[in-house]
């Protein structure tokens, strides 16, 4: 899915492809952070700043506001000098658990 093809209930923060605000509910927030990890950044990939700078580009101006939430929400993680970024791997779920049901 491309930042294009945003889902139904995210669309009120895009206009043309853009985003025009930030949700402040942290499950909102939560959700668009995830679409735009899930749909900007490739998932077995390292990312130079710039790089992530760049795609951020492509839907709001402030990167490093948006860089800072994709770190805190854990979608994106980064080595410890800042030099390289990846999109996180969710956690597998553990084989303690039984099955949803």
């Amino acid at each position: 899915m491309s930042v294009n093809e945003t889902p139904a209930d995210l669309a009120a923060f895009f206009t043309e492809g853009r985003l025009t605000s930030i949700p402040r509910k942290p499950a909102r927030r939560t959700a668009l952070l995830d679409h735009l990890a899930q749909s900007l950044f490739e998932p077995d990939r390292s990312y130079s700043e710039r790089e992530v700078n760049d795609a951020l580009l492509t839907v709001h101006a402030d990167t490093s506001m948006l860089r800072r939430y994709l770190i805190e929400a854990q979608l994106l993680t980064r080595t410890r000098d800042g030099s390289s970024y990846r999109r996180a791997v969710p956690p597998a779920a553990s084989s303690d658990q039984p099955p949803a049901a």
